[in-house]
């Protein structure tokens, strides 16, 4: 399995479907204590734009591509509107005595393994895929995680990343997550 940088349109089509077949909407209770969940649908031309502005990062199986982390930058806020509160929201939060406004990050955007690729080292793959490319131009990558998707929890804090900020909002409580890549 090889982690890589999307490069045409057929892999951001297969990062749309393996979405659907993840979302939140489209999986059973069990699945989503168990697996995991996504929780934001995105449409072919928003997730181009996202692509254009940094190359998203996927692995493949050789032949199709099994899992995606969604690179978002600071500057694509207003492509998701229902992303734009979390981008409010980090404005106020603080890290180290400073604002995250301030420091130099992007967003994990959503990240996403296929079933029966789960729990085969592809989550780590792709951030240490992310680490690699984008470490020289950021200094943090930040996310949020529901409170109750627990398997994308462990998984970002065996990744390195930790919880700086926890919220509720009126669908569920929220963990904002940053990985500091030069501590």
């Amino acid at each position: 399995m090889k982690a890589k940088l999307v490069d045409n349109d057929a892999d951001l089509h297969q990062i749309l479907a393996i979405q659907k077949e993840n979302h939140l909407d489209s999986v059973s209770i069990t699945t989503k204590k168990e697996k995991g969940f996504v929780t934001v649908k995105h449409d072919f031309e928003t997730i181009k734009k996202l692509n254009a502005k940094a190359p998203q990062i996927v692995v493949s199986n050789g032949v199709e591509i099994v899992g995606y982390a969604l690179v978002m930058l600071k500057e694509c806020k207003g492509l998701i509107p229902v992303l734009v509160p979390m981008f409010t929201l980090f404005e106020s939060i603080q890290y180290k005595g400073r604002n995250l406004s301030e420091l130099n990050y992007y967003v994990m955007g959503q990240i996403c393994i296929a079933d029966g690729y789960k729990r085969k080292g592809l989550f780590e793959k792709l951030y240490l895929k992310h680490k690699e490319v984008y470490s020289k131009q950021f200094d943090y990558c930040i996310t949020e995680v529901s409170s109750s998707n627990t398997p994308s929890m462990k998984a970002h804090e065996k990744v390195g990343f930790k919880t700086i900020y926890t919220f509720c909002d009126t669908t569920d409580e929220w963990h904002v997550l940053l990985w500091d890549w030069h501590s």
